[in-house]
């Protein structure tokens, strides 16, 4: 007996034998004993898409057994098989064909007449609506002539539009239910559960009621529900559905974890680091939903030119019988009017930019990058200029404090004040005095009173004093003054970012700061200006440090020592020579630019305003996808236009034909479902585009002119102040 004899199908609990079907519904692995199992299974426990397309295929099954025998005896109607004696047998065929008939336009027809009803409820016309009046006049003109005794009637035309239109639904909801199989990983943050341990009791329970210190276990196999640290256990994680990495990452005792990595192969006791639905699996699952639920641009463009279109083939429906039947039978024209209503429905272009928003939303989303509106995608194509903020998005936002010039003051007297000011803020500078405080072993100054100026710097209260550090301009704002021995130290700083510390109404020192390129910020400028796009670089910096890291990094442009304001009108003024414009950036500073811009796009180590105005955001180190997420909005752009065109396309020159009476109904639907199912077959090839991936010889070069670039400068690299002046 094997392993799989114990494996039992999902759906009836049986062995699965030898063979078993093997799919991925709802995000879970699943083995099935048969394909029967699998259909029943999907339309019982499936969510929505898989739901659809199992449902589908039902009704795919029983309309093709009806409209195959109906179809058979059709054919021997055309054929002239009951002529002569067997002609009393006609009326019986008639019959039989409309008994048949009946229920394939009901199963087949119900969804299309549902659609209809809701949406006319609404005051909307669709493509459904063209659907049910051409079937139903096949059907009902048929219907009479069965009571007439006539010897044409057409059940096997109405019953073969609506497979062929079923048959390119089907495969439409197969395109979208693939197209979810893949996010199911990112949405299911919501909906996971989690192995709560209190004390010798393990509950199961939401990952919504996880809160900070809570211990959670997760077993081999498992999905890490919530971020935390390991207190028990090793074992290896797979990642990639959060950071794109596919290598494997062993985790053992002290180690962080990210909620949505899976637990391969070793029990793992947790430790929660905060509320289970802050995690950046949750903000992936909110912002891909969020997206996901509204339409681009193009897509509402193109509602409003079918609900315009709808009308007008109605009209051209009815005109176009009214004008055959001068010529031609009623029985016949009233075919090449159906012909006209079936060929002109537009379902591939209320498909042709969802089904490619969709796919490409999921493929930035497995790999860490929220996209917080579809639009933004067609908006990014556009985009002919990336205008980027300096610290802590071209560089790594981790300063060192390399020089103190001080004028009458105690070097730890400096650090204490403007260490105590930095433990209230985020921004990169601040962290780097701090923590050159610390490593002389200097307490911060308790502060109070602290206010953020943006742009500018912070200021505060301590020892019953007035204190603050920052730019020249905060200074100027206080009325501070500068001592002339300052000016000229500072100057021989030239190049570092500089951040000057006042107490008692006046300035009492200037540090100075070095902060060296990220090593793929080179690379990631160079491919940005392969794809033809412009860089600026907009900093609240001094301009001999934004013009340091702006040649290390290849960028000509550069507008130095800006306010949040001033960032603003600059990005205006670059949309004067460009239209469309993108900032990235990360700082409380980057919140108003990022909203004003185009299209804002944050990394994710950004400060949390930063990621809510920002319409894009990057995984943390996610610089180097940059090049590569442009990629991707260019190429869903690019299929959103080529699905368009051929549905409008198609649509104005199948219109004609089918008004000339060149189109027989049933050929009609084959080509609109063949339509359809080109624009699914083409969006589908954007889950082809590669993966992202970083270039290493140009990380290693950028970092070498980094190392050269600080040597060159004549600045120590060491911890701490390394250059003290008094």
């Amino acid at each position: 007996m094997t392993a799989r004899d114990h494996i039992l199908c999902s759906h009836c609990s049986l062995p699965i034998g030898l063979r078993p079907m093997e799919r991925r519904i709802n995000g879970e692995a699943c083995a099935f004993c048969c394909y029967g199992c699998c259909i029943a299974f999907q339309v019982k426990s499936g969510r929505h898409e898989e739901w659809e397309a199992a449902w589908l295929l039902i009704q795919l099954g029983v309309g093709g057994f009806l409209s195959m025998n109906i179809m058979m005896f059709s054919l021997l109607l055309y054929s002239d098989a009951f002529t002569g004696v067997d002609a009393g047998v006609l009326p019986w065929i008639h019959l039989l064909l409309w008994i048949f008939a009946t229920p394939a336009v009901v199963i087949l027809g119900g969804p299309y007449l549902r659609e209809m009803w809701l949406n006319g409820i609404q005051g909307r016309v669709t493509s459904s609506t063209l659907i049910v009046l051409g079937v139903a006049a096949a059907y009902l003109y048929s219907a009479f002539a069965v009571f007439e005794g006539s010897t044409h009637v057409y059940f096997d035309t109405a019953v073969m539009v609506l497979m062929l239109f079923t048959v390119g639904r089907y495969l439409e909801a197969v395109g979208r239910a693939r197209a979810a199989r893949d996010l199911e990983p990112l949405l299911a943050a919501e909906s996971e559960s989690a192995t709560v341990v209190d004390g010798a009791a393990e509950i199961r329970r939401p990952v919504r009621e996880v809160t900070a210190g809570m211990l959670v276990r997760v077993r081999p196999g498992e999905r890490i529900p919530v971020d935390g640290v390991v207190v028990e256990g090793e074992s290896n994680t797979d990642e990639a559905v959060i950071t794109g990495e596919s290598r494997q990452v062993t985790k053992g005792a002290g180690s962080t974890v990210i909620a949505g990595s899976i637990n391969i192969d070793g029990p793992l006791l947790i430790q929660s680091s905060g509320d289970g639905t802050a995690t950046r699996w949750a903000q992936i699952c909110r912002s891909v939903r969020e997206a996901l639920g509204r339409h681009s641009p193009t897509q509402r463009l193109a509602d409003r030119v079918v609900g315009v279109s709808v009308p007008l083939v109605l009209a051209l429906g009815g005109l176009t019988i009214v004008y055959w039947t001068q010529a031609l039978p009623f029985d016949r024209a009233l075919l090449i009017g159906l012909s006209v209503l079936v060929v002109a429905c537009p379902c591939a272009a209320g498909l042709a930019a969802p089904m490619a928003t969709s796919l490409g939303i999921g493929r930035l989303a497995r790999h860490g990058c929220l996209v917080r509106d579809p639009g933004v995608l067609e908006t990014l194509a556009h985009v002919r200029l990336l205008a980027f903020d300096k610290t802590g998005t071209l560089t790594a936002g981790k300063a060192r404090l390399v020089g103190i010039n001080r004028d009458g003051v105690g070097i730890d007297d400096v650090l204490a004040r403007a260490a105590g000011l930095g433990r209230h803020s985020e921004h990169g500078l601040a962290l780097a005095i701090a923590a050159a405080a610390a490593a002389r072993g200097i307490t911060p100054f308790a502060t109070c009173d602290v206010r953020t100026v943006p742009g500018r710097g912070i200021r505060g209260s301590a020892n019953g004093e007035p204190v603050a550090a920052g730019s020249m301009r905060l200074m100027n704002d206080l009325g501070w003054p500068l001592p002339s021995a300052l000016i000229e130290r500072s100057r021989e700083a030239s190049g570092h970012s500089l951040v000057y510390v006042g107490w008692g109404e006046r300035v009492r020192a200037v540090l100075s700061l070095d902060d060296s390129p990220l090593p793929e910020a080179q690379s990631t400028i160079a491919a940005l200006r392969e794809r033809g796009l412009d860089v600026a670089l907009l900093t609240g910096d001094l301009a001999p440090a934004a013009e340091r890291i702006a040649a290390m990094v290849g960028i000509k442009a550069v507008q130095a020592g800006l306010s949040p304001e001033a960032k603003r009108e600059a990005l205006g003024r670059l949309r004067h020579g460009h239209d469309v414009v993108a900032m990235v950036g990360d700082g409380l500073n980057d919140g108003p630019v990022l909203a004003a811009a185009d299209v804002g796009i944050a990394v994710g180590s950004a400060t949390d305003l930063a990621r809510e105005t920002a319409a894009i955001v990057l995984p943390a180190d996610g610089l180097w996808m940059l090049p590569w997420v442009v990629d991707v909005a260019r190429a869903v752009r690019r299929t959103i236009l080529t699905n368009l065109m051929w549905a409008f396309g198609y649509n104005l020159v199948a219109l004609s034909f089918a008004a000339l009476g060149l189109l027989q109904p049933i050929l009609a639907a084959a080509v609109m479902a063949g339509s359809s199912i080109l624009v699914v077959m083409n969006s589908l090839r954007l889950e082809r585009l590669p993966d992202p991936v970083p270039s290493p010889i140009a990380q290693q070069q950028s970092g070498a002119e980094a190392d050269s670039a600080r040597h060159g400068a004549g600045t120590s690299v060491m911890a701490g102040p390394a250059i003290e002046r008094s």
